[in-house]
């Protein structure tokens, strides 16, 4: 029986279609198929979540009490997630301001040890340093685990939707390989500790 990771994708473009969309999709796949072939089979509950659809609903909003609910529906999937995918274009050398606005509001404490793999779309391989000197210490202000080997793409890499680039087939690769026993032990972990909290549920009722 597989085991279950609720997983949350955030693309951070303001575009569609878009690069980083089809850089998510690729990781997405390969790394559910490698989950899934692992010694202890693991499956991905995936809810895709793509800023531009988001604009009008938290652009202008400064609190959490102040949002929409379907921006409040979003946020509880990004806060209650096993794992996050998190891809962002890359606009004169930073994120979008928007996406870095989304996780504003996500509660500080909310992803603590919560694994997160990281990807980024840019017009030039310079831009690949935004992964490292923004969107990681993003997440390590939230204490999330981001995973060793984040992935970047440039538009030589991926052409009318599809990853061409051998070298970045081997990136992803990697990034799977270093991603698959992580994931593996968490799940496991969640499933070990379930009938320690049944019971405790048994107990409190």
């Amino acid at each position: 029986m597989s085991r279950i990771l609720k997983t949350v994708i955030v693309n951070g473009s303001l575009g569609k279609p878009s690069r980083t969309r089809s850089l998510l999709d690729s990781l997405h796949l390969q790394l559910g198929q490698a989950l899934g072939q692992s010694a202890q089979a693991v499956r991905l509950d995936v809810r895709h979540i793509d800023l531009v659809d988001l604009v009008a609903d938290i652009g202008p909003v400064l609190y959490k009490d102040a949002l929409s609910a379907q921006a409040r529906d979003v946020l509880e999937a990004i806060e209650t997630a096993d794992f996050l995918i998190v891809g962002s274009p890359v606009f004169r050398g930073s994120l979008p301001g928007l996406l870095k606005h989304l996780f504003d509001l996500v509660d500080q404490h909310a992803l603590q040890g919560t694994p997160v793999l990281l990807a980024a779309t840019g017009g030039s391989p310079r831009h690949s340093l935004v992964l490292d000197h923004q969107l990681r210490p993003l997440f390590g202000f939230f204490s999330a685990l981001t995973l060793p080997i984040g992935v970047y793409a440039t538009p030589e890499d991926i052409q009318n939707g599809v990853v061409v680039s051998e070298a970045l087939h081997k990136h992803i690769a990697l990034a799977v390989d270093l991603a698959v026993p992580v994931l593996s032990a968490l799940a496991h972990t969640q499933r070990s500790s379930q009938p320690a909290l049944h019971a405790l549920e048994r107990q409190a009722a």
